[in-house]
């Protein structure tokens, strides 16, 4: 495992995090998610994320029993608060009164007293960004996170809410974007914001929600147990299920056993090789896909081969900057 620091922040991460989104408290049994994380471990892995609202808290309390018998001081946990955790009106959102509850109610579930990165899950356009950044200043003054991180903010709101960081001397160091081979839509304006700001990228989905794998294959059905036929993962990986894109995908092979790697090693080292990614998120269902993806950690990939596997795969990357805010909702009601 390599380790980077967390944008300009003295803050050392692994190039890997494990992540737990839809897998731990709902798709994968305790005992497999704990042999995940276990394996994580094992695999020089120490930064791990998580949100308050997968699995409705209980992506959470999995990695706190995880993680119990650990030296904390030896781990970087990461956790999230934005979206709606229970009916009422106030429990949603980056209002102070949410913030400062969630905080508390993650690190219970955690079993921590503190997390190392605690991120704005989305932008909230009904609160004022002055009332969110403030909260979480007190947040990071109480000793209950460390730093602070946004996820899927455009370029204008990230450098609106570097600029109140700066003025509450609080050290807002991460954006946590989609990025992948496929999706490259913070490449444009991201990327170079961040760059300028001293901000690194935790990316999520390197894998582009396991198309890069070559699981998928044009002209035929979704293997049985892959995301493609969840209920809910479904949905995510929709998108790039069209033979063009699938096609495109099979062309990478001969690039990825050039390579020495995996299409799934490749794709991961892929989003790894750019400068402003501190580190890639990858999730597993099985101890084995943890160990595998852990092997993309330090490959520096041939500039060559990157040019190739970019052209291979140019008519089907999304790039537009406008996407880079797809997913954040223009109210949260």
């Amino acid at each position: 495992m390599q380790y980077r620091h967390l944008g300009s922040s003295g803050m050392i991460i692994s190039e890997l995090v494990y992540g737990n989104w839809i897998t731990h408290g709902s798709q994968v049994e305790e005992n497999a998610a704990v042999a995940c994380v276990r394996a994580a471990l094992n695999n020089g892995i120490t930064s791990f994320d998580t949100a308050d609202v997968y699995a409705g808290g209980r992506a959470e309390e999995v990695l706190g029993r995880a993680l119990r018998s650990e030296r904390r001081e030896g781990l970087e946990i990461f956790t999230k608060v934005y979206h709606p955790m229970g009916e009422g009106k106030n429990d949603r959102g980056l209002s102070r009164k949410h913030i400062m509850e969630s905080i508390d109610n993650s690190l219970r579930r955690l079993q921590t007293d503190y997390v190392d990165l605690y991120q704005a899950h989305r932008y909230d356009p009904e609160t004022p960004l002055e009332e969110t950044m403030e909260a979480f200043a007190d947040v990071v003054r109480s000793g209950k996170a460390h730093y602070i991180g946004v996820s899927e903010w455009t370029a204008e709101q990230i450098r609106e809410g570097h600029q109140l960081a700066r003025e509450l001397r609080i050290p807002l160091v991460s954006n946590q974007p989609q990025y992948s081979a496929l999706w490259r839509v913070i490449e444009g304006e991201v990327v170079p914001a961040s760059r300028e700001l001293g901000i690194g990228q935790i990316v999520f989905s390197p894998i582009a929600q396991g198309v890069l794998t070559g699981k998928y294959l044009p002209g035929a059905a979704p293997p049985e147990g892959s995301r493609a036929t969840d209920e809910r993962g479904s949905t995510f990986v929709a998108r790039y299920l069209r033979d063009e894109v699938l096609e495109r995908v099979q062309l990478l092979k001969p690039l990825a056993e050039e390579a020495g790697l995996t299409l799934t090693q490749l794709a991961v080292a892929w989003v790894l090789q750019n400068d402003n990614v501190s580190a890639a998120i990858i999730g597993a269902s099985r101890p084995e896909q943890v160990s595998e993806n852990a092997v993309a950690a330090g490959v520096r990939l041939d500039a060559d081969l990157v040019a190739k596997m970019n052209e291979i795969l140019a008519p089907v990357v999304v790039t537009d900057p406008g996407k880079t805010a797809e997913n954040a909702p223009k109210s949260r009601s």
